[in-house]
């Protein structure tokens, strides 16, 4: 995939060396600030990405302001097109689409003020965009190279990157109120593209909600867990200044909600109920979002390794990718956010440079928790073609009280041909 994105290299580093020391650096489990250098004095680490030592960040630095957007869409094609010949990411469910605000905590920098949710004010920032599969949860497209006045049309620019990732439209797409205006609605509705979305809820439109009838209001039970599931629906045909086609306006009260939820949509053949449960669904995008924050980095823009924000997104999504597939294959942690899950992973390796034949080993823990290393994954002995096609085998030392533990030597890695 890196190589068919056409990403820049050195003399020295090829750009997959540059890229996986950028994602190791992103998937270590603490701060990129206390991070960058520290990792480039382990050798084992090196070792994972086919060299002696992770670069160190002046590398990192500056090989991330080389590279340009039409390589990271190139990626993230290549992930999409990776993850549907397994069977995730076919879209038939639709996608979740959503901005994220990056606040920047440092010098004054040539930044649009956006606002952050975290601060609950507009700040310096940079806008991101994601777009989420629905049904296997997977972020499929992220774009952090926007301006306000470009914003609107990041909905179609998507619609564009899935066209050439699945040869066809994409299917439903669900997003709030201010991700778009009625001009791109317009323009996804000409080219066949459903979509569902919020709208606002004027004072005028409000008092005409409220004036009608009770018998213009059906009531309807939502087989979800949780509260408010006998929601209050009225929909209705209607038109809005430029969109040519009609509209079907749905709204929706007794939701826990002061004023009723108005929904719109070009699908005039779904059930109501069912159009306002799919909306509901559209959270897991910011659960998503909420993962990678506290797993990936994603907000760590201020920091020691200051990377170009767009890079940064992209490897976000491919960390994001990997993580969920590792869970898939690990018992009761198929649901796990990346932070707890990584978290309870060993953490100590070291290369023992004294045996022809490198081995990993690491100390059991003292206490009873269970840990991932100790799940029943499928027995394979894959190649590692970062080793030179060797096999890398692990090995765990007998159970040790604390104070033998703390008397050990650092673990090894053991690699055989």
């Amino acid at each position: 995939m890196v190589a068919g994105a056409a990403y820049p290299g050195t003399n020295v580093l090829s750009p997959f060396h540059s890229l996986a020391s950028l994602l190791l650096v992103k998937r270590s489990r603490t701060g990129r600030a206390a991070n960058a250098f520290p990792l480039g004095a382990d050798p084992g680490l090196g070792l994972m990405v086919g060299l002696n030592a992770v670069p160190k960040a002046t590398h990192l630095t500056s090989y991330s302001e080389r590279v340009r957007r039409s390589s990271n869409v190139a990626l993230l094609q290549g992930l999409a097109r990776q993850c549907r010949q397994i069977g995730l990411c076919t879209g038939e469910a639709g996608f979740n689409l959503d901005f994220h605000t990056i606040g920047h905590h440092g010098d004054q920098v040539p930044l649009e003020e956006h606002y952050v949710a975290s601060r609950s004010q507009p700040t310096r920032s940079v806008l991101t965009f994601f777009a989420q599969d629905h049904s296997s949860t997977e972020i499929v497209y992220a774009n952090a190279d926007l301006t306000k006045a470009d914003q609107a049309g990041e909905v179609i620019a998507f619609a564009d990157y899935w066209k050439a990732v699945a040869g066809s439209e994409p299917g439903l797409l669900v997003f709030d109120s201010k991700v778009t205006i009625y001009k791109t609605l317009d323009e996804l509705a000409a080219r066949g593209i459903t979509f569902l979305t919020l709208r606002a809820r004027g004072r005028k439109l409000l008092e005409a909600l409220a004036a009608l009838p009770s018998s213009a209001w059906s009531t309807y039970n939502l087989k979800r867990a949780g509260r408010y599931r006998h929601p209050q629906i009225h929909e209705e045909i209607i038109g809005l200044e430029g969109i040519e086609i009609p509209l079907r306006q749905i709204a929706v009260r007794n939701i826990g909600h002061e004023h009723p939820t108005l929904l719109i949509t070009n699908d005039l053949a779904t059930a109501a109920k069912d159009l306002f449960g799919r909306y509901a669904e559209r959270t897991p995008i910011e659960n998503e979002l909420d993962a990678d924050i506290s797993g990936f980095g994603l907000n760590a823009l201020a920091s020691g390794l200051p990377l170009n924000v767009d890079l940064d997104t992209t490897l976000t999504v491919l960390a994001g990718n990997a993580y969920r597939l590792l869970a898939r294959k690990l018992p009761r942690y198929e649901q796990a956010t990346p932070r707890p899950a990584l978290a309870s992973l060993p953490r100590q390796h070291r290369q023992d440079r004294r045996r022809t034949r490198p081995r990993q080993s690491r100390p059991r823990r003292a206490h009873l928790h269970p840990r991932p290393h100790r799940r029943r994954l499928p027995r394979a002995r894959p190649t590692r073609p970062l080793v030179g096609g060797r096999t890398l085998r692990f090995g765990f030392p007998p159970r040790r009280t604390s104070t033998q533990l703390s008397e050990l030597t650092l673990p090894r890695i053991e690699a055989s041909r």
